[in-house]
């Protein structure tokens, strides 16, 4: 297992990557049910020639090629059946990827929701054709249509994975064992100085998903559509939990290593840290709390200037196969996206542990998604908080 994923974002390229014009609701056809109004791009109606090569933008994990672990290598098969010779580049954040997907030297990109949308409304990503990807038809329903990878029924990737991000406690030191994320907001001061939170500016949805749960009055429907009077609560809710704060976490060793130590006793995880955290000798448990939780699902998107085309497209197909994706999610830590793939795990408990094909779980999680000015809730008569000035308030949260 190898995981890595960080979403530390700048001020200034946020600002740079503000979708005032994307958010446009002039264009052609009429504003979508979010407010986009992406380019009139066109898929492929069929596929031609290999043309030898793919460049990928990828998550640490997703690429693999046996030089890491000899055990993980699921790019030398998909060279020797296609002939398109993989290079890929590991970004260490979604601003990392947005900014070289702009430059239009890669083919495609494993994009996290709070990507996805730039990627869609700035024309640099292309939708697909689902019907070029045979192994499409096999990717859990959930995932398809999601608001962070379509426009209007228009799928602009194929799935790749999901995950939850939970709530995790020493269950020597917390107890009774939580139930929700009060622990770590309005009940944070229990454990003040030893309560984590996530590093990023997307984290401020985690308190935006528990005010829509315990403030009815803000109205709040979507974590990711907050209007002015939403977001200050949210954000005040923060500053709030940052007098508790011990450590915020983006890199997972140290977060394993925090929970092995005492320093942090209860915050927001992912089910892969927990297991290793247990494995390594923590009293810690990870719960899905009663208010549900944020989470990921990425989507691998194929660039509108792509120069390899094809052989993008067959990446796209190889990567959700079943056996491949199975060995993804085992190697990253995740649930897979293709239905067929929970067949193919070495650990035949994984994809329960995951709860991979649990719908009903997964409704209970607000995938990532960009905030942009047009709500993505669908509310016309306001301007929602969009994702620049969640980075200004991250950095005015941690102080």
């Amino acid at each position: 297992m190898r995981l890595t994923r960080t979403l530390r974002a700048s001020v200034v390229c946020a600002a740079a990557l503000l979708l005032a014009a994307a958010c446009d609701s002039s264009g052609s056809g009429g504003p979508s049910a979010t407010g986009l109004n992406p380019p009139d791009l066109k898929a492929p109606t069929k596929l031609g020639r290999t043309e030898g090569q793919v460049n990928l933008i990828a998550w640490a994990g997703y690429v693999e090629d046996g030089s890491n672990d000899p055990k993980a290598d699921w790019v030398s098969g998909f060279e020797k059946q296609t002939g398109c010779q993989v290079h890929s580049k590991v970004a260490a954040s979604s601003d990392e990827m947005v900014k070289l997907m702009k430059t239009g030297e890669y083919d495609a990109v494993s994009a996290s929701g709070d990507a996805s949308l730039r990627l869609i409304a700035s024309g640099d990503a292309a939708p697909v054709n689902t019907d070029l990807v045979p192994n499409y038809r096999d990717v859990f329903s959930g995932l398809k249509n999601g608001a962070w990878n379509s426009v209007r029924g228009r799928m602009y990737g194929i799935p790749h994975g999901r995950g939850a991000n939970l709530l995790m406690y020493n269950t020597a030191k917390v107890t009774p064992a939580p139930t929700s994320w009060s622990a770590v907001f309005d009940a944070a001061s229990r454990y003040k100085g030893h309560v984590t939170a996530y590093d990023s500016p997307i984290y401020i949805a985690d308190a935006a998903l528990y005010l829509k749960a315990t403030k009815p009055e803000l109205k709040i429907k979507d974590p990711y559509a907050l209007d002015q009077k939403q977001f200050d609560a949210a954000v005040a809710l923060l500053k709030q939990q940052n007098a508790n704060v011990g450590e915020y976490w983006s890199d997972y060793l140290k977060e394993v290593s925090a929970f092995k130590s005492g320093d942090s006793v209860v915050g927001t995880t992912w089910q892969v840290i927990a297991n290793l955290a247990a494995s390594e000798g923590a009293k810690v448990k990870a719960l899905l709390p009663k208010e549900g939780s944020t989470g990921w699902s990425d989507t691998w998107m194929v660039s509108a200037r792509a120069k390899h085309p094809n052989c993008a497209y067959k990446w796209l197909d190889w990567i959700v196969s079943p056996k491949v994706n199975a060995q993804v999610a085992e190697y990253f830590g995740e649930a897979p996206a293709n239905s067929r793939a929970c067949a193919e795990t070495s650990d035949k408990n994984f994809c329960t542990v995951y709860h991979a094909a649990d719908e009903n779980y997964w409704k209970k999680i607000a995938f990532w998604n960009t905030p942009i000015e047009q709500c993505l809730d669908g509310r016309k008569d306001v301007r929602c908080v969009p994702y620049a000035k969640w980075v200004q308030a991250w950095t005015e949260i941690k102080g």
